[in-house]
This record gives C-alpha cells, sequence and structure tokens, in this order.
C-alpha cells in the first residue's frame, strides 16, 4: 500500500491531528530516550481508544506494514524505534486510570498512564504501586509492562511482572485477548510473565490491572560511606546473608555521587569511594530493629560513615539523589550510553574492577549506579558523540561490560530490555536451540513478524556473522576479555 494511500485510510478513522507524517511531525518519535540510535517512522498514528487501536492494527495487517508501539519514549534500549516503512503506534493518549478498587487493592488502567500516577491515585486509600523505575515521574506503564521495569524498590517488591494481575492485549490483526486472571492464579500457560517484557513484539497491550500494596507505616534509609568499592561490595551480600531482604538497596561509585551532589545536593559523602543506600519499611517496630541490624553489618563491613534518615524528607532527599543519576550524567558529559547488566550479588566487586579496566583501557569515564541489593548494573559510559569514532568505541566498551556479566553467570538485561542496544549481546547469552524458541514463540503470535521487526531476538544469521554463538565444545568465546 503507498504511503498516501495508507495515510488516507487511518484518517477515515483517526481524526486528521492524530495520522502524523510530515518530517517536522515525525521527528519528536524518532528515538526514545537511549538517542544513540535514530530513524523516521513513515506515519505515526495517536489513537484515543481501543477501538481506534484495533482499527490501525487491522489496518496495517492487511496492507503488511510493521507496527512499533511507544509510550512515554523514555526507554533506554532503542525498544521503541521506529521502522522507517512502518507505522509508530503511540499509546500515549490511552491514559485514563479506569478504576482503582481499594477492598482487592487493584487498580485498572490503560497504557499511557504514568507510573507515579498510580500509586498518586490509590494514595487516598493508603495504597501504592510498587515498582518505581527512576523515570516514574514521566514512564508510561505499558512501557513498563513492555520492558518489564523495576526500581529502587524491586529487590523487596519484584519487577513489574510481579506486580500485574491481568492484561487487555491486541493481537497484530486486531483481535482481543484478557491474560491473567484478578484471582491469585489461572489456568494454562504463564501467558501474563510471557507478554511482560516481550517488548511489543507479540501484541499491544491497551489495558492493565496493577497490584497495590499498603503504604508502609515507617520507612527509614541508611547511607553508609565506603573507602574501597569491594567493602561496599561484600556489605551488600552480608545484608542478604543475614536475612534482611531492605525496602531497596542501591550502590553509587565515586564519579556518580560527584556528579549527583554537584547537580542536587543530596547530602552525599564526597569523600566516599562507593555509597550503598539501604531502606527499611514496614511496622515502626521492625523498622527499628532493622535499621540497627543494618548500621551493625555496615560497620562490620567497613563502613567509614554511616548515617540514617531522621525523617521523610531525609528520606525522600537521599532517593531524589539517586534518581537523579542519569540526569546528573548528562550535565558532565555530552552523551552518555546507559548499561543494564544483571549479576550474582557476590561478583559485585569482581565486576566493577573489570569496568574499570576497560573504561582505563578505552579512555572513557564510567559512572557507576545500580540496584545493588538484586545485581542490577547501570554503568553509564560518558562520552562524545561530536567525536568521529567515538559512539562506536563507547558500543564496543558496553557490549564488554555485557558479556562480563553472562561471564559471571548473569544477564544482559535487567530491566531495560534489549531493544537495538543489545541485540547483539543475545547472540552470547543464548544458544541457537534457544534462540529457535524464541523465534517459534513470536511466530505463534506474530506470523508475519509486523510487531516491532527488528527488535530484542536477533536472527540465526546475524549471530553466525557475528561468531558469538556462546561457548561450545569447550572453546570459550571473547577470551580477550577482562576476567575476575
Amino acid at each position: 500500500m503507498a504511503v498516501h494511500e495508507l495515510i488516507q485510510n487511518l484518517r477515515s478513522f483517526l481524526p486528521a491531528e492524530a495520522v502524523l507524517y510530515e518530517a517536522e511531525d515525525l521527528k519528536p518519535y524518532e528515538c526514545d530516550g537511549l538517542s544513540a540510535y535514530r530513524q523516521l517512522p513513515m506515519v505515526v498514528v495517536l489513537p484515543e481508544n481501543e477501538e481506534q487501536v484495533v482499527k490501525v492494527l487491522q489496518l496495517c495487517h492487511a496492507a503488511q506494514t510493521p507496527v512499533v508501539a511507544r509510550g512515554a519514549g523514555t526507554g533506554l534500549s532503542g525498544g521503541a524505534l521506529p521502522h522507517a516503512q512502518g507505522v509508530l503506534l503511540s499509546l500515549a493518549k490511552l491514559n485514563r486510570i479506569i478504576n482503582v478498587d481499594p477492598l482487592a487493592r487493584t487498580a485498572r488502567v490503560q497504557p499511557g498512564v504514568r507510573n507515579l500516577a498510580i500509586s498518586e491515585a490509590a494514595a487516598p486509600y493508603g495504597l501504592y504501586y510498587a515498582p518505581d523505575p527512576s523515570s516514574q515521574i514521566a514512564c508510561s506503564i505499558g512501557g513498563n509492562v513492555a520492558e518489564n521495569s523495576g526500581g529502587v524498590h524491586c529487590l523487596k517488591y519484584g519487577l513489574t511482572v510481579h506486580n500485574i494481575l491481568k492484561l487487555r492485549v491486541l493481537t497484530v490483526d486486531g483481535e482481543r485477548l484478557d491474560i491473567g486472571s484478578e484471582g491469585l492464579d489461572s489456568a494454562g500457560y504463564d501467558l501474563l510473565a510471557l507478554m511482560t517484557g516481550s517488548e511489543g513484539m507479540l501484541g499491544i497491550v491497551t489495558e492493565i490491572t496493577v497490584k497495590l500494596i499498603p503504604i508502609p507505616e515507617k520507612a527509614q534509609l541508611v547511607m553508609a560511606a565506603f573507602d574501597d568499592v569491594q567493602k561496599a561490595g561484600n556489605a551488600v551480600a552480608n545484608v542478604i546473608a543475614a536475612g534482611i531482604i531492605p525496602a531497596g538497596m542501591e550502590m553509587m561509585d565515586k564519579i556518580t555521587i560527584h556528579a549527583v551532589e554537584e547537580f542536587l545536593h543530596a547530602g552525599y559523602d564526597l569523600d566516599a569511594q562507593a555509597i550503598l543506600l539501604c531502606e527499611s519499611d514496614g511496622s515502626a517496630e521492625e523498622v527499628v530493629t532493622e535499621i540497627q541490624r543494618i548500621h551493625d553489618i555496615m560497620r562490620q563491613s567497613g563502613a567509614i560513615t554511616i548515617s540514617t534518615s531522621r525523617n521523610e524528607a531525609e528520606r525522600l532527599k537521599l532517593w531524589a539523589g539517586r534518581k537523579a543519576a542519569f540526569p546528573a550524567a548528562g550535565r558532565v558529559s555530552p552523551d552518555y550510553y546507559c548499561m543494564d547488566g544483571t549479576i550474582p550479588r557476590k561478583h559485585l566487586a569482581d565486576v566493577l574492577r573489570g569496568i574499570e579496566q576497560l573504561s582505563q583501557e578505552y579512555g572513557l569515564r564510567c559512572m557507576n549506579v545500580f540496584h545493588a541489593g538484586d545485581g542490577n548494573l547501570h554503568p553509564l559510559i560518558l562520552y562524545d558523540a561530536n567525536q568521529p569514532g567515538e559512539l562506536e568505541k563507547t558500543e564496543e566498551f558496553g557490549g564488554k561490560i555485557l558479556q562480563m556479566c553472562i561471564d559471571a553467570g548473569g544477564t544482559i538485561t535487567g530491566e531495560h530490555g534489549v531493544g537495538m542496544e543489545k541485540i547483539n549481546q543475545m547472540c552470547s547469552q543464548f544458544r541457537t536451540s534457544e534462540l529457535e524458541i524464541f523465534h517459534a514463540v513470536k511466530a505463534a503470535f506474530d506470523p508475519a513478524g509486523l510487531l516491532n521487526p527488528g527488535k530484542a531476538v536477533p536472527t540465526l544469521h546475524r549471530c553466525a556473522e557475528l561468531g558469538a554463538m556462546h561457548v561450545h565444545q569447550g572453546e570459550e568465546k571473547f577470551a580477550e576479555l577482562p576476567r575476575f
């Protein structure tokens, strides 16, 4: 179908202002939060309700036109990168909170609802939605489902997949599916978990039923400063080994501490090589006891200073600093490349040493900030895209970080998804037989490959060309990488 005919057909059921095709109107949609990859879509559509989304999918399916779904555009893996010959389907106008049920402790929302808006709507009932990505003031719940997002409190309360009950999903040809249940379980295969984190490749989510939990009676945050990153890494393991599951446990290294403190003045120790933020929440009695235990463990682990938030304002300010790490990086470097690998906690210190070696090798600074409790790393490689070859050097640096995560027994993503950024590393993470299963699942939902094509799951041909198909017959690939 020719572009002008597609536009005419789309305008037959969408308002003229909801179908964009001029270059100046398409420009804001050329990338997501990971701006290293850019591509103008052929057409952008902004439907206002589910029925219009159904019609968009039916039209594109009949015309065999690719469709890429987009939420708030805060993604960090190029997962919402447009297709040059496709339709970018923005779900931003599907932004209603349909209802909040305080008795069932659930909320039904559309995909364009902001993450934080759910907690704001639930607050009058003493409830909130637990997953809290750093971009929660802007990111949409539909995007959270697509990427299986987490946040600073994911250690205790889990990722998106642990906090949703039901999805309304549209297939590539516009058929409606209700996946999951408002009960504790549902019969059949766990399609809810399959759809969560599928990056818009299996269906389009138009409604989400989320779990809500009671706002804790009390929450306090411990900040512990260390003169050595390895000591901080060991402290993380010691807290978990003691049987404590903090509400959140985050680590930042020296370069990150300085960048954040200059940006937000959160009160971080500028003499520290690393700081840990460790939060306890629950009843007042539980928090008092747990905070004392955390203090003891931090002291025994070698912390040079330990402080505890004295009130809610101090607690929120300390967390605000952690959540401002990404914008703080934008103040100290023209560009930054955010990675998202996950490793077993016991390897934190070793992997950080490996990242430091790579930083020196490539001559690029790297800020390290991460969900220490579950080993989810977010190295921010600082670079200047205006310098010829520097982006390519940065991508290579990032690829080696992800390879270290794999070698440590971890994975190439914890919450940002694969998108375009990490598609090559999928060839190293998974064997040929595993990738074939991924392709079979994709084909079962989307036989023609029209939904978000070219993302997340590489072709076997691509992997063969890269020569990076895992470790076979005792032969170790990437032997030149830093080891620990």
